[in-house]
C-alpha cells in the first residue's frame, strides 16, 4: 500500500492515542491514532487494539506515523469497560488461541469467571485452552480438585494443560500449543501469566509481581496489553489482569449457544424458544438433574442471563 505513502502493519501495543506498529518490513514505529476514528458497529473505549492490522502513513524521514484505518478484524475478544459499563474494551484482535490461566489459590479463579471467558471467546470465534497454573503449590487435595476441573472442561471439549513456571511442568506442552499461532493469555492479576510467558520464552524477560498477602490478589504488573514475537514462531499477547469478565453484546437467546453442552441438546427441548430455566420438557434441566451438565456450568449460564443487575429478567431474553 504505497499510494500516498500508506502502508500496513500490526499493532503490538496501544496506550491512549499512541500505538507501536510492527511494520511489514519488520521494524517498529510509533503511531498516533487519527482523531475521531471509530470502528463501525463496535462501541469500544479503544478504537485500536493489540493484534489489529492497520493502515498508517508517515513522512519520508519521520519515525512517527498516523493510523488512519483499522483493517477488518478476523475476530476479537472484549470485556466490559471498567468505568463505562455500557461500553466495551477490546482486549486483543485477530487471535488464533486464547489461553485462560486458572489458579485455585493465590488468587482463586472461580468457575463463573472461567465460563464467562470461555463463552465470550466462543461467541467471537476464538479457540480457547485452560491452563491450570501454579500446580507446584497445591496439596494432594488441591491436585485432586484440579483434576476434577480438568475432567469437567475436557468432557465439554476444551483442551487443558497443567503448568508450573517453578518446576517447568507443562511448559513444553504449552510451547507446542502456542507454536506458529497468535495467542492471548487472560486471567486474574497474580495468576502467573507473565511468569508462564517468561518460562516459555526466557528472552522476553517480562516483569512479574508478588501476590498481596492481604487480599490474595495480584498487583497488575502488566498494565496494558502487549504483543511479543516468539522466536519459535507466532506471537503472544500478554493482557492486564482481569478481576471481572462481564459479557457484552450477547442477547439472552444466544447465551446457551456458547455453552457447548447446552447447544448440543437444545433441540431436544419441547419449546424452540426454551430459556432452560423453568419450562416443562426442557432437556437442559433434565441433563443438569442427571449430572450430564455440571451444576457450576449451569449456574454460570444463569448468571449471564441475569446480567450484572440481579435476577433473571424476561426483558433481556430477546
Amino acid at each position: 500500500m504505497n499510494k500516498d505513502n500508506k502502508k500496513e502493519g500490526t499493532v503490538i501495543s496501544a496506550t491512549g492515542l499512541w500505538c507501536e506498529i510492527l511494520t511489514d518490513e519488520n521494524t517498529i514505529i510509533k503511531c498516533r491514532i487519527k482523531g475521531n476514528m471509530r470502528i463501525k458497529g463496535i462501541k469500544s473505549t479503544n478504537p485500536v487494539a493489540v493484534g489489529d492490522r492497520v493502515v498508517y502513513s508517515c513522512g519520508n524521514d519521520a519515525q512517527d506515523g498516523v493510523i488512519s484505518q483499522v483493517c477488518e478484524r478476523r475476530n476479537y475478544i472484549v470485556r466490559r469497560s471498567v468505568n463505562l459499563s455500557k461500553r466495551t474494551h477490546i482486549l486483543a484482535a485477530n487471535i488464533d488461541m486464547a489461553f485462560i490461566v486458572v489458579t485455585l489459590a493465590m488468587p482463586t479463579t472461580t468457575t463463573t469467571f472461567i465460563d464467562r471467558f470461555l463463552a465470550s471467546a466462543r461467541a467471537y470465534g476464538i479457540d480457547a485452552t485452560l491452563v491450570f497454573n501454579k500446580i507446584d503449590i497445591y496439596t494432594p487435595e488441591g491436585i485432586e480438585a484440579v483434576e476434577e476441573m480438568r475432567k469437567l472442561y475436557e468432557k465439554i471439549g476444551y483442551p487443558t494443560i497443567t503448568t508450573s513456571a517453578v518446576t517447568g511442568e507443562g511448559i513444553e506442552q504449552l510451547r507446542e500449543a502456542m507454536k506458529d499461532k497468535v495467542c492471548m493469555f487472560g486471567g486474574h492479576s497474580g495468576c502467573g501469566k507473565s511468569s508462564l510467558i517468561n518460562a516459555v520464552e526466557p528472552s522476553l524477560d517480562i516483569r512479574t509481581g508478588e501476590i498481596s498477602t492481604t487480599h490474595a490478589q495480584g498487583q497488575h504488573t502488566t498494565t496494558f496489553a502487549r504483543m511479543h514475537l516468539l522466536p519459535f514462531g507466532g506471537a503472544i499477547i500478554d493482557t492486564p489482569g482481569i478481576r471481572g469478565f462481564g459479557m457484552v453484546d450477547i442477547s439472552g437467546a444466544e447465551v446457551g449457544d456458547y455453552f457447548p453442552e447446552i447447544f448440543a441438546i437444545k433441540d431436544q427441548c419441547r419449546f424452540n424458544n426454551c430459556t432452560h430455566t423453568e419450562e416443562p420438557g426442557c432437556a437442559v434441566l433434565v441433563a443438569v438433574e442427571e449430572g450430564e451438565i455440571a451444576v457450576s456450568r449451569y449456574e454460570s449460564y444463569l448468571s449471564i442471563l441475569r446480567g450484572d443487575e440481579g435476577p433473571y429478567r424476561e426483558d433481556i431474553y430477546k
